[in-house]
């Protein structure tokens, strides 16, 4: 995929200047939090990160992962004997499918460029990640979500591409409709894999040109690009163009069963949504547990 402002692909490259790295979080204005904050009227919660157990590290905690590492690894460093407690080292793969996180603008560069257009090589140095990195999201993420449940009570073919007429469809059965600033949950039915033996549903273009015209600020669903991909133009559209060029952040491997039966218990398919992430800076992914309020 060609990357540059002039492409035929909706951008947001230049809307909040050159060297902007929060992308569609501008859009989360102290109205938008304060739309969000009054959906939150019962107190009622619902977690959406999956569940994740650290795996021992085997032969120590600088053992070189096996193959099919899992997204966490642990090494217990003391016994608890008095006084010391007990400690342990964590070693984590942020992207990892196993683990709901959250992906920071400079995980995908295409064509050497990363959001909003910047060299890879200025965006990346051997001391780190400088620019669209996790640093963006050290003071949280609060916002309205919106839940598009795209096969109530049950769950997309394989392989299906996820089109702008599927979001609008849902948008109109959930009778609440997207606003700028707003985060998106989509719900397919599937769980977050990247097993291409049965191949998920997939965001297309045309689905994330829809997430561009109404302004939404973050993505969260259980599904995100498919494996193998649909388009091989563009082989990744949440993240090519999503990511990349609008600069829209992306919570990959969010669990959404229980907030899709949440939702259809109330009647209500618009929540509080509160993304606190560690504020751990110049990283290109982190762990997150994304809330839904309501």
């Amino acid at each position: 995929m060609k990357q540059d402002a002039s492409d035929a692909f909706p951008s947001n490259w230049g809307r909040w200047g050159a060297d902007d790295e929060l992308g569609t979080l501008n859009l989360i204005t102290d109205e938008v939090r304060a739309r969000a904050a009054a959906e939150a009227r019962t107190g009622r919660w619902v977690p959406l990160a999956m569940p994740t157990q650290p795996a021992s590290m085997l032969g120590g905690p600088f053992a070189p992962p096996a193959p099919a590492s899992p997204p966490v690894q642990q090494a217990l460093l003391y016994t608890g004997t008095p006084p010391m407690g007990m400690a342990e080292l964590l070693i984590l793969n942020p992207h990892h499918p196993g683990l709901t996180h959250l992906d920071a603008l400079a995980h995908m560069p295409v064509g050497g460029l990363v959001y909003p257009g910047r060299p890879l090589t200025e965006a990346v140095t051997p001391g780190g990640v400088v620019h669209g990195s996790t640093t963006a999201f050290a003071d949280g993420v609060v916002t309205r979500g919106i839940l598009l449940d795209l096969a109530p009570g049950s769950r997309l073919p394989s392989a299906h591409p996820i089109t702008a007429a599927d979001l609008d469809a849902a948008e109109a059965r959930s009778g609440v409709h997207v606003e700028p600033g707003d985060a998106l949950v989509v719900r397919s039915g599937w769980t977050f894999s990247w097993d291409g033996g049965t191949p998920a549903p997939g965001m297309t273009v045309d689905a994330v040109t829809w997430m561009r015209r109404h302004d939404v600020s973050l993505y969260a669903g259980d599904i995100s690009d498919t494996f193998p991909p649909m388009d091989p133009q563009v082989p990744m559209p949440l993240h090519m163009i999503g990511l990349t060029q609008l600069g829209m952040p992306l919570i990959d491997g969010v669990q959404v069963e229980e907030l899709a039966a949440v939702c259809a218990e109330l009647g209500r398919y618009a929540f509080l949504l509160t993304v606190a992430p560690p504020r751990l800076r110049g990283a290109t992914g982190v762990p997150v547990n994304p809330l839904a309020i309501f």
